[in-house]
């Protein structure tokens, strides 16, 4: 499992849950455009069954996929065999679409035990937690979002915010948000990553990307 990394440099990544959709998700795409940030996006299947053609949007441009599971579950109140089937179901679909298939893994509400965990590495996973909680997921206006992100940011951080949700869910403060986190980070002194890049700083013996 990795929640951060371990750096003093300046090196975080946002990624986003929950997606895809219509509604916020081209919104996001847009702003990480804007800025030429790269993210890390993870889906869930029966959205991704949804809306095929945003799925193929995010990986054309160059961000990172991970799996979310298809349909949400907690994990921790089933079993493996259950985890397990919520993988590959979510790995077909993704594959069905863009012919990859993930390495990367989110449990929902973050909730995974050990046993899951486990078996998550005989999958071939990398299971992904996070160090900064936007907790966008609670409709917070935009100056609410960016604060908490502020309040918690580090190097090496991973940052949970959202591309959609419940149709209740209004996230437009994420995507106002982050159109003013990620100049200001970058003022900051602060490189935009994906997961994967965030994984070869943590697992190897250089703690900086080259200059």
């Amino acid at each position: 499992m990795l929640y951060k990394a371990h750096t003093n440099q300046k090196v975080i990544a946002l990624t986003f849950d929950d997606g895809p959709d219509t509604r916020f998700t081209p919104l996001i795409l847009d702003v990480l455009n804007k800025y030429d940030v790269k993210a890390t996006f993870f889906l869930l299947g029966t959205r991704v069954h949804t809306y095929p053609d945003i799925v193929k949007q995010i990986y054309s441009k160059g961000h990172a996929i991970g799996n979310h599971t298809y349909w949400h579950p907690k994990l921790t109140d089933t079993d493996v065999k259950s985890m397990i089937w919520e993988i590959e179901k979510n790995e077909q679909e993704i594959y069905s679409v863009i012919c990859i298939k993930p390495e990367l893994f989110r449990a929902p509400y973050g909730a995974i035990n050990e046993d899951q965990v486990r078996q998550l590495e005989k999958m071939g996973y990398r299971g992904i937690g996070w160090s900064v909680d936007s907790q966008d997921w609670k409709s917070l206006p935009a100056n609410v979002v960016k604060q908490k992100v502020l309040d918690s940011i580090h190097p090496g951080a991973i940052v949970l915010m959202h591309s959609a949700g419940h149709w209740t869910q209004d996230l437009t403060g994420t995507v106002k948000a982050l159109d003013e986190l990620i100049p200001y980070l970058k003022k900051e002194g602060y490189i935009f990553v994906t997961i994967p890049k965030l994984w070869l700083l943590e697992n190897t013996n250089e703690k900086e990307f080259p200059k």
